[in-house]
């Protein structure tokens, strides 16, 4: 074994073997893998294998679309062939007309990858699949491309090929601890020796935390037990005369696949379990746990319904092993949060089928610190302290119970709530609030008109839209007061403040005392990094000169990581997280200058408190920074409150607002009001697949300013042109509002993509933002884009359509 290594990769599953072959594949060969026992003796070798290209997400969708192409490769290698069962096709069924509506969208999102989906009807499905009942069943998605493959012989092909390549692998290999150094290069300690290493990746499975451990960290991370069973040859598979197709039902919580003359039947038991919660034996490996059909009886009876031939047929073999979860049932793949020169890849509960695209997409951020796709869906840094292992178990029993019944939008699932409140959560929801939730903070999604109202979940407009209009309607014509909980607040301070904010933002920082600014961070290859306010706070007893960085709820990890790993060791600024000691109240509207200034002491005049201006003040007895920003396009005000004093302010500013006719309001009327005014959200509309002159921002860029990070790289792409704008559709529909995702097109095919989507209630139109190819962006343009299903008329429209003068916010 080398003693040393560029990069060394801690497990030898699916996870481990795709991240060792992409970084050879990238050009680093100087890598190595060290694995416990054998390759693939973890989850991996009991995996049910199923490749299918059906993903929520883009940006999943292309990474299977990556290992569908991988793994054909590898079956079609002479020297070394995979076992790889490409294109039985398969079918996930559904009995609800908001499930085929989810599969209509799906159909949208995946064609504007390249992949074609279809929407099939019930007796489609039984046509395609002689096995199945159409008995409660409205239809299904069909994916010509499903099929399975063979772990071991895949992770084998993987660790070859990146052998040939110049790596290492070490079977047989315990890793006994992780040493860090200043310089945050890595000792790796082993039974067989140290290897120096410039980088460190935990590939661990379902042993990721006690790799964790050595490196100091705790993964949201947990396992489940999951039982599927092989049975005897079924004679109507015999007759069928093809492969029958894969089948996902998410009415019986089952799966099934041909394997040899019958079926692999897989279950999602109500009556689930985790597994290793209180450690895991160090013998456990190529292990099982115990079989428990028990457990799946009433799974299985669903399944008999489906599938009558299974009641003719017996049982040759079960299989009941872990498989690992997160929060949200996407994996953990890249930078670990507050770590150097650590990533993983870890939380494959689909590895398999997904393991091909991990690998790569890691091994591009390894190698060139950014992948082609935004890989925010499956970064490590989407959760933040609330993350314990308490708590993924806690969702993965949840997700487990729901494994294919997808999320509807504004769907919040109740387990693990709540996770994070502010002393005005309970208060709020005794008013009448649904609360959903933004990185486990509890937040006002709407008001409820009545204690018995309900939403009917789907992807059409409910019973909601009137309760948003109305909301929206209190805040543009008079006053309106809402609790954003959450947002990510740092502080910022030290004589170079200014200087190293300047080097990171790529327009003016605002550097005027008691003045706010928007800036934009890109990464090294131009690409929007991340989206800042600025907020320039005078010393006062509370503190000396400062700068509050904030950002989007989600950010916190992410945004840190970016600004410690550009900190000079000599530059003199400190940054000190305020992201859960703060939160704020948002009080907007043309009457909310008047209710600001009878709870609070003071000149708000325009002239003494102007747009963008910051202020620190007490709201009644409760004392605030107040920022002169908004973000639904009318006047408003930012007020931030530590929570200790938190509900004191709110009391104030009820109390005032009473006499101006103050109503409460929710998140889904910030986005309404969003979309009129142009106002983009990070990681729906702001991503590093673009730069900020494709996403309309090139009035936050100033390349003349000096050196930024990315200004290079952008300069770049401003020579070559755009390959992509962001625009603004009004869309020719009033049933239902596009969704991310959606594909937009012309007659020549599908030119861009819709990022976000919400009607405006102001304005009266049904709104998309969506990136489309630069012929396809002038204001007039007529496009379509797909609404579940339909191909609905739609143009593009100028930013802003709601006060694009911006008077109202400056009024």
């Amino acid at each position: 074994m080398r003693d040393q290594a560029r990069v060394v990769i801690i497990g030898g599953g699916i996870a481990g073997c795709s991240a060792l072959y992409h970084l050879t594949k990238e050009g680093w060969s100087d890598v190595m893998l060290i694995e416990r026992d054998e390759l693939t003796s973890g989850t991996t070798w009991h995996s049910a294998a199923q490749v299918t290209n059906f993903g929520m997400t883009q940006t999943m969708i292309g990474l299977k679309s990556h290992s569908i192409a991988l793994y054909k490769e590898l079956r079609d290698d002479p020297e070394y062939p995979v076992g790889y069962n490409y294109g039985d096709g398969g079918i996930r069924l559904a009995n609800t007309e908001a499930h085929m509506d989810g599969y209509r969208h799906f159909v949208s999102l995946a064609a504007g990858m390249g992949v074609d989906f279809e929407v099939i009807d019930a007796e489609e499905c039984a046509r395609r699949h002689p096995l199945i009942s159409t008995e409660n069943l409205l239809g299904g998605l069909w994916d010509p491309t499903d099929g399975h493959i063979d772990p071991a012989q895949l992770c084998q092909a993987l660790a070859r090929r990146a052998r040939l390549a110049g790596a290492e692998v070490n079977r047989h290999t315990p890793v006994t601890g992780l040493t860090q150094h200043a310089d945050h290069t890595w000792t790796v300690h082993t039974k067989k020796g140290d290897v120096k290493a410039e980088i460190v990746v935990n590939a661990g499975g379902y042993r990721c935390n006690e790799i964790g451990a050595m490196m100091g960290v705790s993964h949201p991370v947990a396992s489940m037990e999951h039982q599927y069973f092989l049975t005897e040859d079924i004679p109507a598979i015999a007759e069928a005369g093809h492969r029958i197709p894969l089948l996902r039902c998410p009415i019986s919580d089952y799966y099934s696949r041909q394997e040899k003359g019958g079926l692999l039947v897989g279950f999602y038991e109500q009556d689930c379990r985790t597994w290793g919660m209180d450690g895991i034996d160090p013998k456990f490996t190529n292990d099982l746990c115990p079989d428990d059909l028990d457990r799946v009886m009433d799974v299985l009876e669903g399944a008999f319904a489906r599938m009558p031939a299974l009641m003719e047929t017996g049982i040759r073999s079960i299989v009941n092993g872990p498989i690992t979860y997160t929060i949200d049932g996407a994996p953990l793949v890249g930078p670990i949060p507050g770590k150097r020169n650590a990533f993983c890849i870890i939380g494959l509960r689909a590895g398999l089928g997904e393991g091909g695209g991990h690998g790569w997409l890691l091994a591009q951020q390894i190698v060139h610190g950014e992948a082609e796709y935004d890989t925010w869906v499956i970064d490590p840094r989407r959760f933040t302290g609330h993350a314990s292992v308490e708590l993924t178990a806690l969702k993965a029993i949840e997700d487990y119970q729901n494994e294919f019944r997808f999320h509807f939008p504004h769907e919040h699932r109740p387990a693990g709530r709540p996770m994070k409140t502010t002393p005005l959560t309970s208060l709020l929801a005794a008013e009448g609030a649904e609360l959903g939730t933004v990185n486990g903070w509890e937040r006002v999604d709407y008001i409820k008109p009545s204690p018995d109202f309900s939403e009917t979940l789907g992807f059409r407009f409910n019973e909601v839209h009137p309760v948003v209009a109305s909301e929206v309607k209190a805040v543009s014509t008079g006053v309106g007061l809402c609790e954003v909980s959450g947002f990510n607040r740092f502080e910022l301070t030290g004589t170079d403040v200014h200087s190293f904010l300047d080097r990171m933002i790529c327009g003016r920082v605002t550097k005027k005392a008691g003045r706010v600014g928007l800036g934009y961070l890109l990464n090294h290859h131009g690409m929007l990094k991340a989206e800042a306010t600025i907020a320039n706070i005078p010393a006062s007893e509370r503190g000396p000169d400062r700068v509050w960085y904030g950002s989007a709820a989600a950010s916190e990890f992410h945004d840190m990581d970016w600004l410690n790993l550009h900190l000079k060791p000599d530059e003199d600024v400190t940054i000190r997280s305020l992201t859960n000691a703060q939160t704020i109240l948002v009080l907007a509207g043309p009457k909310s200058r008047d209710v600001l200034s009878a709870a609070a002491r003071g000149d708000w005049s325009k002239q003494a408190f102007p747009w963008l201006s910051v202020r620190e003040a007490y709201i009644g007895i409760a004392p605030a920074t107040v920022l002169g920003v908004s973000f639904s396009g009318e006047l408003a005000y930012e007020i931030h409150v530590p929570n200790e004093s938190l509900a004191a302010a709110y009391t104030a500013l009820r109390k005032a607002g009473e006499q101006h006719g103050l109503q409460l309001f929710g998140a889904r009327a910030v986005d309404s009001m969003r979309l009129e005014k142009g106002f983009l959200h990070w990681k729906a509309d702001i991503l590093t697949e673009f730069d900020p002159l494709e996403t309309g921002l090139d009035r936050f860029v100033t390349l003349d300013k000096g050196d930024f990070i990315g200004r290079e790289a952008l300069m770049q792409r401003v020579d070559a042109g755009p390959k992509r704008k962001l625009v603004t559709l009004a869309i020719d529909a009033s049933d239902a509002p596009a969704h991310a995702g959606a594909s937009v097109k012309t007659a020549a095919g599908i030119v861009g993509t819709v990022t976000s989507a919400e009607w405006g209630h102001r304005t009266g139109l049904n709104l998309a933002y969506a990136f489309v190819t630069p012929s396809s962006s002038e204001e007039g343009q007529e496009l379509t884009v797909d609404i579940l299903g339909q191909s609905v008329p739609a143009h593009v429209i100028a930013f802003a359509p709601y006060d694009p003068k911006h008077e109202r916010m400056r009024a």
